[in-house]
């Protein structure tokens, strides 16, 4: 099995490589903005826009009047164009497919993007890596002894740090499957996941526990003056702490789905509208921090890795609300409702689990819920989003368009 892997190291950087590294990430800033008001002029004057390779050659034919591009590796404007090119075709089938996607913006000099990506004789050894034009450069970290064709480096700046990636296409066993139960996994707030055996994932919350030191920080900063070397330094201070912030989510987000995919066989997840439920103001700030998308979509590429089942399934089926002891489902519950209870068999449970439950049945094949929404056994067993017809609920408790966006679950 052959795939694409990124390895990510902090570096160590000398003041000259500093300033290097400052400049060719400002070069491909510039590279990339010059093809992009490029690109809209020719789109305000009716014509198409031109590919990564034309904006190469337009670049050089002006390139004069920029002598100081010649201090970085070629690289850094020719990857910015490719990344604008993406970026065009990324909108451009956004608005064919009817999901609007962002139109390209320019990139701020301040902003988080001071980054650029190599390519060409990229070597690896203990404790250093050596790019194009830069040399050697030690890294934090021992680096990986790996196998396998290194595709590009990329070079990005965090607050005060400097990180490479390497993207290097390696090439897999075949995993064994992993011998391990079914389980269902429903997302939460006040808990980052339940699952069907009882067992609860607690969320960092990095971003909620952080307004006690990240609120009076951010009324200082904006009380400095505006371009005065004390603001410069809050807005470093601030930068600092919003990447330890990031890390401790990073962290979390890699582990808990590495432990998932390594001990069940079969993981059911539901497929959550988060771009909808994020428009509830009272809760956008806690459902931003817990990251269900990207532990969504690391969840399916570890469980290729290691030999496990990833199912998703349908983002409108009621599992809080379908009774896992007798089928029937009930009205919508409130937010505030910590217990599932049955007003046909009188069932009572907690809401999370018995969700979790519910999606564990689509799979397992051991409730009457599973019939109705499988139309079998076991159905939808493989990678990728599961084709799982919702069940169909009582004209009765039917819920509204609204609750149904939102994902009627307990926050």
């Amino acid at each position: 099995m052959t795939g694409n892997q990124a390895f990510r190291y902090e570096r160590q950087p000398t003041a000259r490589q500093r300033r290097f590294l400052a400049s060719a990430a400002g070069t491909a800033r510039s590279a990339y903005n010059w093809g992009l008001a490029g690109c809209k002029r020719r789109l305000d004057a009716g014509k198409p826009v031109p590919p990564a390779a034309e904006m190469h050659r337009l670049w050089n034919a002006d390139q004069p009047g920029r002598s100081w591009v010649y201090g970085v590796s070629k690289c850094c404007g020719q990857e910015a164009w490719r990344d604008l090119d993406r970026a065009f075709a990324n909108f451009w089938r956004g608005r064919k497919a009817g999901h609007p996607v962002g139109f390209p913006r320019f990139r701020r000099k301040h902003g988080r993007r001071d980054a650029f990506r190599l390519t060409g004789s990229i070597k690896v050894r203990p404790r250093s890596v050596t790019l194009p034009r830069v040399g050697g450069v030690r890294t934090k970290e021992a680096t990986e002894k790996f196998r396998g064709r290194i595709l590009s480096a990329t070079v990005r700046r965090e607050a005060d740090r400097w990180y490479v990636s390497r993207a290097v296409e390696v090439e897999r066993e075949d995993p064994q499957p992993v011998e391990g139960p079914v389980v269902g996994v429903d997302w939460g707030l006040k808990s980052f996941a339940v699952i069907s055996d009882g067992t609860r994932i607690a969320s960092p919350k990095p971003l909620t526990q952080a307004p006690r030191r990240l609120r009076p920080r951010q009324r200082l900063h904006s009380r400095k003056p505006r371009g005065s070397r004390n603001r410069r330094k809050s807005a470093a201070g601030l930068a600092r702490l919003h990447r330890r912030m990031r890390c401790r989510r990073a962290d979390f987000l890699h582990k808990a789905p590495t432990d998932l995919a390594k001990t069940k066989s079969v993981i059911v997840v539901e497929a959550l509208f988060v771009q909808g439920m994020i428009r509830n103001h009272s809760l956008a700030r806690s459902i931003a921090d817990a990251g269900w998308s990207a532990f969504r979509r690391m969840l399916a590429y570890k469980t290729r890795w290691y030999g496990s089942q990833l199912v998703v399934g349908p983002r409108f089926y009621p599992s809080t609300q379908t009774c896992a002891a007798c089928g029937c489902v009930q009205a919508a519950l409130s937010l505030g409702e910590c217990v599932f209870r049955c007003a046909a068999c009188g069932a009572e449970i907690d809401r999370d689990l018995h969700a979790a439950r519910n999606l564990a049945a689509l799979v397992a094949g051991s409730s009457p819920e599973t019939q109705n929404a499988c139309g079998g056994d076991g159905a939808g067993r493989e990678n990728g989003p599961a084709k799982l017809a919702p069940v169909k609920q009582e004209a009765s408790s039917r819920q509204p368009a609204s609750q149904r966006t939102r994902g009627n679950k307990r926050l």
